[in-house]
């Protein structure tokens, strides 16, 4: 999703890629989902336990308590936590961020958010004239990859592109063509 940012629809001195993190649609299926089978485990844990019908679409007043309302209660606050973890990274967009690359100012900046705490912003920056290559990467099989990598004289490659699901192969070749055409540098792997 490279998208050119600037004053005038003409004007190429700024590329902006937006990164997409934790905000993803899988994720936030995947939340839900957790969310529903946590709380749906925990009420039917308590429900066993003080024989009141909590979950209008079952009764698990009939479940005796130990074991199977204590394995219930443990699965529900197993899932809940899960859940907590999952909704608290889509609120902390953990991942998402943007790479820039400035003509104007001759900079280069890789941002991205992670967690809460003293490193939660990511931020690199490097002078456009150390970039070497854009680097595509492709493995296909039973774990995919697909990547864009960034190649710097003297500090290795930098990944430009998401993690988790493998973006479209079109998509990969547009986003790595055009990166290499508005920095004048090769483009390495295909």
């Amino acid at each position: 999703m490279a998208v050119p940012l600037a004053s005038k629809p003409d004007n190429k001195l700024v590329l902006r890629q937006s990164v997409l993190g934790a905000r993803r649609p899988s994720n936030y299926f995947w939340a839900a989902a957790t969310t529903l089978g946590g709380v749906g485990f925990l009420l039917s844990s308590l429900s066993s336990y003080f024989k009141v019908n909590l979950l209008p679409f079952s009764d698990p007043t009939q479940l005796v308590f130990i074991p199977q309302g204590v394995a219930m209660g443990f699965y529900g606050i197993a899932g809940t936590l899960l859940a907590l973890y999952l909704w608290l990274i889509i609120a902390w967009d953990v991942g998402g961020g943007y790479n820039e690359f400035n003509r104007e100012t001759g900079q280069l900046t890789i941002f991205r958010w992670g967690f809460p705490g003293k490193n939660r912003k990511i931020e690199v920056t490097h002078p456009l004239t150390d970039v070497q290559s854009i680097r595509v990467e492709i493995r296909e099989g039973l774990n995919p990859r697909r990547a864009l990598y960034l190649r710097i004289k003297g500090k290795g490659d930098i990944p430009l592109t998401r993690v988790g699901q493998p973006i479209a192969l079109s998509e990969l070749e547009n986003q790595g063509a055009e990166l290499a055409r508005f920095l004048a540098v090769p483009l390495e792997g295909l």
